[in-house]
């Protein structure tokens, strides 16, 4: 409901604060039933581009010229290609390379995170497709915070230009310290709520929002309520700062 222009939103030179409130939903070339959230992208100064795909029954994302990583939200995926067909349920994803020819078509209606990134090619290569679950990735403390779980989702290899991880927050649980680093970030809340530091801003952010991170941005975070939060996290990754 509009509320006479207030909204949580906020576009800073360094970061991006997206609330569902302010999504504008427009289809992207080669999507058929499908719609585009684009939540951050070159134009924002972005070295990577990072949307929320949301399907109808049926609906189909079209082919990339980059890197792309797929995450479920909600429904079920059929991802085909020529290695065969996957299916991706909630809390799945799939990793797929620019030359690879896959199809991801929404079984029932579906909702999908989708990062794309152009490759900076090492002497190897990541595999064409990976699939993945969530669930079955063990999860691990952060610096042996017990009550802050990290998921790493793409292997930690230099064949990857780029990390996707889930962090868990039980409630009440902090980042251990104010980060600030060369890896920019896109974040995507999945579940729960929270306060997060942004540069000199603080933001109330919860399931549903995006932020989008610049290098060097002073970040912090810290759980509320009684439920965990959790949050799906992009980072470059592997490369040399000159690459």
């Amino acid at each position: 409901m509009q509320r006479l222009g207030h909204t949580r939103s906020s576009r800073q030179q360094d970061h991006l604060l997206l609330t569902p409130d302010t999504f504008i939903r427009a289809p992207l070339p080669g999507m058929q039933r499908a719609t585009a959230v684009v939540h951050v992208s070159p134009a924002m100064g972005a070295a990577f581009t990072q949307y929320t795909a949301e399907f109808e029954a049926g609906g189909v994302l079209g082919p990339s010229d980059a890197q792309r990583f797929v995450y479920v939200i909600e429904g079920e995926l059929a991802v085909r290609g020529t290695s065969g067909e996957h299916r991706l349920q909630q809390g799945d994803y799939c990793y797929v390379t620019a030359a690879h020819d896959v199809r991801f078509e929404a079984l029932p209606a579906s909702r999908a995170a989708v990062i794309e990134k152009t490759y900076k090619p090492l002497e190897k290569k990541p595999p064409c497709i990976l699939t993945g679950r969530e669930r079955d990735v063990e999860p691990k403390p952060l610096m042996d915070d017990k009550d802050l779980a990290v998921r790493v989702l793409l292997p930690d290899d230099f064949d990857f230009d780029f990390a996707v991880n889930t962090m868990t927050f039980q409630p009440g649980a902090t980042l251990p310290m104010v980060e600030i680093h060369v890896m920019e970030h896109g974040l995507l809340m999945l579940e729960g709520a929270g306060i997060y530091r942004l540069g000199e801003n603080w933001y109330p952010v919860a399931a549903g929002d995006f932020i989008w991170m610049a290098p060097y941005l002073p970040q912090w975070f810290g759980a509320l309520g009684k439920a965990p939060t959790k949050y799906l996290i992009y980072k470059d990754w592997n490369r040399h700062p000159l690459a």
